[in-house]
């Protein structure tokens, strides 16, 4: 054989010798960049934590704070704050453009998982009333990817208040700047202490407020205990003192939850009638995303939460969504929504709406707004 064609044959065996090495020396970098990786995500997951406890500034105790801590977003990196932001707005523009639900992921979930953002007092608090919608309303405003809610009612300003506002700041979810924090507790519109002690908290707390006709509400709050105590006496027996009198007996809260105007004077004292929201319960049932526009719109949020989120649940009688949040499944409310009411007398139902006119016609007039129950 030629002595070229010996060197030729040679050739490739030579160039094939660095190739391990070349390969050894790729893994060593993508090891050495996945660990970097680990370590920064450590790193910012740490941050929060390693922040000083709470501390209530002083315009949050006197009702200007809003709900922010002394200290907490002037240690965020300003660099990591845009970048969070935008990856905010980069998610909102997909969803706008037709994209998976909002809330379902994005940077903003993913900066939330890894520790980020800080916890808040928060900025509104659904407040009333039992048995309205309250429940059906979070889970919708949940979808919204502004929106961090406590899935549990605290219950903090009228059984925990004792325990200090940085109990109750502990129990909120964490959020990034321009978030806003939220919790549900109805039995609030009824507490009379709870209105100065909201306010005490922050003055420019926004309250929202679910009314349902003051009746079914009524028969409503009856029904849940009732599935609860079914030895209970009947709707009738206790609706009234005295049934031959017709006289009602308002101690029973069931009826005396339903006197809304009475409620509402009491938080009046404390808060404008313009920073609280009143929603139909009706109204988020017929029409959900109309009446979480007007939500949305009252907390300042982009309406994000569209019919596209909503199909009608005919066995239930409620709308659900079609995806929940963090879930690409649908969701209904669980079966202790939309239970089916007993049959009650018909001269004690329109007993009760004559009883509760005068006092619809009053809270027509304090809201500004006719809800149509007589």
């Amino acid at each position: 054989m030629p002595p070229g064609s010996m060197a030729g044959s040679g050739a490739p065996a030579a160039a094939a010798e660095p190739l391990p090495r070349s390969i050894f020396k790729k893994f060593l970098v993508m090891l050495c960049s996945l660990l970097m990786s680990l370590y920064v995500f450590y790193c910012l997951a740490e941050r929060c934590r390693a922040l000083p406890a709470p501390v209530v500034a002083e315009d949050e105790e006197e009702g200007g704070g809003g709900g922010g801590y002394v200290g907490g977003s002037a240690a965020l990196d300003e660099r990591r704050k845009r970048l969070l932001q935008r990856s905010r707005r980069q998610q909102q523009r997909h969803e706008a453009g037709g994209g998976r639900a909002a809330g379902s992921g994005g940077g903003g979930a993913l900066a939330l998982l890894l520790g980020d953002g800080c916890k808040r007092l928060p900025q509104a608090v659904i407040i009333g009333v039992k048995k309205g919608g309250t429940r059906a309303l979070l889970e919708f405003l949940r979808v919204h990817p502004d929106v961090r809610a406590v899935g549990a009612e605290p219950h903090f300003f009228d059984r925990h208040y004792e325990r200090g506002l940085a109990w109750y700041r502990e129990l909120m979810p964490r959020t990034l700047d321009g978030q806003i924090t939220m919790e549900k507790t109805p039995s609030y519109f009824v507490t009379k202490e709870a209105p100065a002690r909201i306010s005490a908290m922050s003055k420019g707390t926004k309250l929202i407020v679910v009314v349902r006709d003051p009746v079914t509400r009524a028969i409503s709050d009856y029904t849940q205990t009732l599935s609860k105590k079914p030895d209970i006496p009947t709707f009738e027996s206790l609706t009234f003192k005295n049934r031959t009198t017709g006289l009602i007996d308002t101690s029973w809260s069931a009826i005396q939850i339903g006197i809304y105007a009475k409620h509402l004077e009491n938080w009046l004292l404390y808060f404008p009638i313009g920073q609280i929201l009143f929603v139909s319960g009706e109204r988020l049932i017929s029409d959900p995303a109309g009446e979480l526009g007007r939500v949305q719109d009252f907390l300042g949020l982009k309406r994000i939460i569209t019919d596209k989120h909503f199909y009608f649940n005919k066995t239930k009688g409620f709308p659900c969504l079609k995806k929940a949040e963090g879930s690409s499944k649908p969701h209904c409310l669980g079966k202790t929504k939309g239970r089916p009411h007993p049959e009650i007398d018909q001269e004690v139902v329109q007993r009760l709406r004559d009883f509760y006119r005068p006092f619809n016609m009053k809270f027509y007039q304090m809201t500004g707004h006719d809800f149509g129950w007589d």
